[in-house]
């Protein structure tokens, strides 16, 4: 920071700077999320512990809009709301849901810690790589969304070798250059898009609160919600290919 931000800084008024830093604490706190919903986990309580992370998931979706609108960069330029951001998102979105995952009995037994391990050395690649979002704000590769990964295999509950097999898929497409829609941040059809997630959350919230034991149709309807959020542009730039 040079003398000028300083500067600018110190100009804003006191309660203004606090308010800004604020958002930081607010930001900070999905780390606190983070641990309650592993005491969750150990305990085995996986519902609670998804909850948790849907708190978590809840702080990461608004505290960037309240940041910008509070211009919290330039008043606050000592603290990098960027790197917190992606503290707090390497243990909510990859390490939490790691354990779960490794922990769970759903992988085979020999492949579980290696898979896990897989998980989270993937996922911290995958945050420290700037080519993460191309420049329509779409995620290159398996943008390390663990904690939708895990909730998938409570949900199906596959057998353990077909479960590992899909983790490790997983992890091996945390490096393949194509696109997964970002629910907010890509402008095309975003209405559509947010009106399924709106979907997808009431209907994920009425599988914790039945412990998964839905029926099929719940089931089906949150599949095929994750293949549009990840297939969707695939499709488009299939369908733009054959000039539909």
């Amino acid at each position: 920071m040079d003398q000028a931000d300083q500067q600018d800084s110190l100009s804003a008024p006191p309660h203004t700077r606090a308010a800004a830093f604020s958002v930081h604490v607010f930001t900070a706190l999905g780390a606190g999320i983070a641990l309650i919903a592993q005491l969750e986990a150990v305990r085995e309580h996986w519902p609670a512990m998804f909850g948790w992370l849907g708190v978590a998931l809840v702080i990461d979706a608004i505290d960037g809009p309240i940041a910008r609108r509070l211009d919290v960069g330039r008043v606050q330029p000592n603290w990098s709301g960027e790197v917190l951001d992606l503290v707090v998102d390497f243990v909510t979105y990859v390490f939490v849901p790691a354990y779960a995952i490794t922990a769970s009995g759903l992988l085979l037994p020999l492949a579980a810690p290696l898979l896990g391990v897989g998980i989270v050395v993937s996922g911290a690649l995958y945050f420290a790589d700037r080519r993460m979002k191309a420049a329509d704000n779409h995620f290159r590769g398996f943008p390390a969304l663990w904690n939708a990964a895990a909730f998938y295999l409570f949900l199906l509950r596959w057998p353990p070798a077909l479960s590992s097999l899909a983790i490790a898929i997983l992890i091996a497409a945390t490096f393949i250059p194509f696109h997964v829609l970002h629910p907010v941040r890509v402008a095309r059809l975003r209405g559509l898009t947010l009106s399924l997630i709106a979907v997808w959350a009431v209907l994920a919230i009425y599988a914790l609160v039945n412990d998964f034991d839905v029926g099929a149709p719940v089931t089906i309807a949150l599949c095929a919600i994750a293949v549009y959020v990840a297939g969707s542009d695939a499709a488009i730039r299939l369908a733009r290919s054959f000039g539909i």
